[in-house]
């Protein structure tokens, strides 16, 4: 073992912490690093050099405003000047913490981020693929960016055969990186890949928990967006951000944090609950779970915001978010429906803004 040593070793050499030397391990960017026999531990070559920092490059953006990497469904681009009345952090100056347990596309993160400098930042989802997509891309964005160049211009060069032929293999080598668990820059190149050159920008899984999106028919599509990318890892440099249930944010979150809620709708009917995000449904008595868990957090002094479909699109007389949420002020605003196969089914809509302030 002389020609290795340990993580920690490298993490003083390196003058990074240990947690990074672990994501260049697991992400392949050190060649020749190992498993110490019968542990969890890495070596490392011991003349190793330290891989490029991802923030090397992101020094090198343009100046601008991070933008959501992914097309996402329910996105609430739409939305942002409704939910921005709502931003707590010019008028109440003890708000110096944000958290957004379904985090998503992000667009009122990079909203937030854009405009106001907060203190901490927790974001996290039960969608292990897309936070690690968000992780290689604070951690790893300059071996990302080259994955996803080299992607774009191999799929532009070619005809609508092949493209489809290049999509599909790149689909089954995510569902299978995503079977076996592999969470790494390939992982995170292929879903941004997928989502923008699928159908609808859609992530959607089947029961056994494969991505089964089909190809768009986009002729130009935008895969990397190199600014933005690099603007994005800026952003999320002191970002918590945690793969799993939205309960785990509860000790992250105190009467200093400003908390958005962006749950999996509520169908509005039997027939417009896609197969979903992830493998995990959402159902009514889920909805339930986090009307409690959002009281338990306005009892602490935390300043909440929950959005949802409003039922009452469907049906006036369903009160289910009304009585859930009888405790808080909800508030009914316009928006488009943007998923949906049928393009004449898409119109205006009211959704829900539910706030304890």
């Amino acid at each position: 073992m002389d020609d290795y040593i340990s993580v920690q070793t490298a993490a003083k050499k390196w003058k990074v912490t240990p947690r990074w030397v672990n994501d260049y391990c697991n992400n392949g960017r050190i060649p020749g690093a190992k498993r110490w026999e019968g542990k969890k531990d890495w070596l490392i070559p011991k003349n190793t050099k330290k891989p490029v920092d991802a923030r090397t490059k992101i020094a090198k953006a343009k100046s601008g405003e991070a933008k959501p990497f992914l097309k996402w469904a329910g996105g609430k681009g739409q939305l942002l000047t409704e939910i921005g009345k709502y931003y707590p952090f010019a008028e109440k100056k003890h708000i110096k913490k944000y958290a957004e347990p379904f985090v998503g596309g992000g667009a009122v993160l990079f909203d937030i981020l854009n405009k106001h400098t907060i203190d901490e930042v927790y974001i996290s989802d039960i969608n292990a693929e897309l936070i690690n997509t968000y992780t290689t891309i604070r951690d790893n964005s300059d071996e990302l960016i080259s994955r996803l160049k080299a992607m774009e211009s191999d799929y532009l060069a070619k005809d609508a055969d092949l493209r489809k032929e290049t999509y599909l293999a790149a689909r089954a080598r995510f569902n299978a990186l995503k079977r076996d668990s592999v969470r790494n820059t390939e992982t995170a190149a292929l879903m941004i890949f997928l989502n923008r050159t699928c159908f609808n920008g859609l992530y959607r899984v089947n029961k056994a928990g494969d991505y089964n999106v089909p190809m768009g028919a986009y002729k130009n599509p935008q895969i990397c967006n190199e600014n933005n990318l690099l603007n994005v890892s800026k952003k999320l440099q002191n970002a918590n951000i945690v793969c799993g249930d939205y309960k785990d944010s509860a000790n992250f979150i105190d009467d200093k944090t400003f908390v958005y809620f962006d749950p999996p709708y509520r169908p509005l009917t039997k027939t417009s609950n896609f197969t979903s995000y992830t493998e995990h449904l959402f159902d009514d008595n889920k909805q339930l779970e986090l009307a409690s868990f959002v009281q338990n957090l306005d009892n602490k002094g935390a300043l909440i915001v929950i959005s949802n479909s409003d039922p009452k699109n469907a049906d006036e007389n369903d009160n289910f978010f009304d009585n859930a949420y009888s405790k808080q002020n909800i508030h009914r605003v316009a928006a488009n429906r943007m998923i949906n196969r049928n393009s004449d089914a898409r119109g205006k809509i009211n959704e829900l803004l539910i706030a304890n302030f």
